[in-house]
């Protein structure tokens, strides 16, 4: 029960690593406010409610500061202040090169992806701070720490993030309030559903994640199970990283490969 009556908002909970967060939230203890800009929102708040947990449900959109003012009173006036905030919406803007992406599309993939976690630090931090102290979680990605992993514009909001983590972690010097990222490596989720749904009606499951040591992909709980652990006491000392969670994928620079009992090229 680490989160037992925290106040806690979660967004993008409406599917993949935001739904399995709030759920692991929820399961320990934590009151949450359960975002997203589609009606799975109200799906998993009805998973929490089921189970015996506490959810409240909000429709936003995370690049939006109305939203995210409307997100962080709701908590506030829900279950009397907040504790906690993961900050995870985000969206894909699909595989172009930087020649082929147009401006609108890289100027909506920064909104959500980069300007969506500033405004959840920007109002939910006061409130955090307000309480005591607290955890804000930020998801970037391993794409924001080299290329190879994403399209450029995906790539650069996710960078962006793994530096507002560390930024801000320094602007709340005193306040008790941490601030760290998680860098997903390839996961199920609703973004990568193509990908996995293409390599088990292929028969080609042994291929995703196969750049990786541990050779395939992440679930959405094992993204949840560090998600939690960032915005829990057990992490209480740390601040201001990103954590890459990748099965090893970012550990290496591209070499020729060491195989277990002989060597590959």
């Amino acid at each position: 029960m680490r989160f037992k009556d925290k106040s806690i908002i979660v967004t993008g909970a409406g599917s993949g690593i935001g739904r399995a967060t709030a759920l692991l939230f929820a399961r320990e203890g934590g009151k949450v406010v359960v975002a997203d800009k589609t009606d799975g929102a109200d799906a998993t708040a009805k998973l929490i409610t089921d189970a015996g947990g506490t959810a409240v449900a909000i429709q936003m959109d995370a690049g939006l500061e109305e939203d995210v003012i409307r997100t962080v009173d709701l908590a506030v006036e829900s279950f009397g202040g907040l504790d906690i905030i993961f900050a995870n919406a985000g969206i894909s803007g699909g595989m172009a090169n930087i020649f082929d992406t147009d401006v609108a599309l890289i100027t909506e993939v920064l909104r959500v992806n980069l300007v969506g976690p500033y405004l959840a630090i920007k109002h939910a931090a006061p409130k955090i701070a307000e309480r005591g102290g607290g955890a804000i979680v930020l998801t970037a990605s391993v794409a924001g720490i080299r290329s190879g992993a994403g399209s450029p514009a995906y790539s650069a909001s996710k960078a962006g993030v793994i530096n507002l983590a560390k930024t801000s972690a320094q602007q709340l010097s005193g306040s008790n309030v941490r601030v760290n990222a998680i860098c997903p490596g390839l996961t199920e989720t609703g973004m990568t559903k193509p990908t996995f749904d293409y390599a088990r009606e292929a028969g080609k499951m042994d291929r995703v994640g196969r750049l990786n040591p541990l050779r395939r992909g992440a679930q959405p709980e094992e993204l949840a199970e560090v998600a939690a652990f960032l915005a829990s006491d057990a992490a209480s000392y740390v601040n201001g990283q990103a954590i890459a969670v990748d099965g090893g994928l970012s550990s290496s620079h591209p070499v020729t490969k060491q195989e277990y009992g002989r060597t590959a090229v």
